[in-house]
Formats: C-alpha cells, structure tokens, sequence
C-alpha cells in the first residue's frame, strides 16, 4: 500500500479543508482512525497541514468524488506511486532524528521475525554496526531494557523490498551449505 509523504500534515490538511470521513483519512495516509480523530480533537498540533492537491498526490475531482460517496476511497495519483516504487527499490537513504532511537527496536524486529538473517546483513540493512547487532542479540546492550520493538518497515528504516531481498538471500545461502 502507498501513503502520502507526510501522512499526518496530509491528514491534517484533509480533516480542515474537505468532507471526508475519518475512515477515508485514515486509509489514505496510512494512519488509524483513532489517530485521525485525534488530529481533528487537537486545536492546537505542532504540525502544519500539507495540501496534497499541491504536492500532486490527489486531484480535487478525486476529493469531490470521495467526498459524494463516504464508501469510496482515495488514490494516490499514479506518478506518485511510480517515483515511491523507484525511491524503495534504491532503499530507505536518511532517516529522520525521530525515527533514529527506534532503530534498535527495529534491530531487535528483524533479529526475531528474520533469524535467518546475519548480524552483517541486519546492520546493511539497518545502517548500524555489527556490535551493536550483536549486543542486541545477545541482550547486552546497555539500552536493552528500554527497546521497543517496532517494524523498522513501517517506521521507515528499511525498505521491505529490501528486507525481502536479504531475506531470500539468506535462505538461498542455507540452502546451499
């Protein structure tokens, strides 16, 4: 499923300037209907709201459509996908301040949904070092007790195109021994 960059502006933008439904908010950005009420709930946010109309992500005929029929959902414009699609093919490049201290909750996800995976390859994937890989492994790490452990694909850390690909890489290699 593809989502707007900024979903939370996005959504912001949409509960202020449009009639759609909470529902259709929330499957458009990717984020919980709880999670949308609460954006709408909050007079004052600390985001900005981020018209996806102008960034090319929705046209307002879609908006108007969606607006008309509370079951129809919105899309996002199909060049968007397009460049998403070619952006996760090259992998996950910066990652955000915020996002940073969930890395090694994401680490600690690949180590036991992915067991199969290489300390070498979880730090490529996770752009860490294989130390701390393996003190996470270990339990060792001096933050152990504070990790939360988070999908590193839906934070964002890691691409699951990429993640796939390592995957598969690894049992292809223990096939082979």
């Amino acid at each position: 499923m593809n989502y707007p960059y900024m979903p939370k502006s996005t959504a912001l933008w949409l509960i202020e300037n449009t009639a759609l439904t909470f529902e259709q908010i929330a499957d458009f950005c990717g984020l919980h209907e709880l999670e949308v009420k609460n954006i709408a709930d909050a007079e004052t946010y600390k985001i900005q709201g981020l018209n996806p109309i102008l960034n090319g992500q929705l046209t307002r005929e879609d908006i108007a459509r969606c607006e008309a029929d509370p079951s129809a959902r919105l899309q996002l414009r199909e060049e968007i996908v397009l460049a998403q699609k070619a952006q996760n093919k090259k992998g996950v490049g910066y990652t955000p301040k915020l996002h940073r201290q969930n890395r090694l909750g994401g680490i600690l996800w690949i180590i036991k949904n992915y067991p199969e995976l290489s300390d070498g390859q979880i730090a490529r994937l996770m752009r860490s070092t294989n130390p701390t890989v393996a003190s996470v492994r270990n339990k060792t790490h001096k933050s152990y007790s504070l990790i939360q452990i988070q999908s590193p694909i839906v934070l964002g850390l890691v691409s699951e195109s990429a993640l796939h690909d390592a995957v598969a890489k690894a049992t292809k290699a223990t096939k082979a021994k």
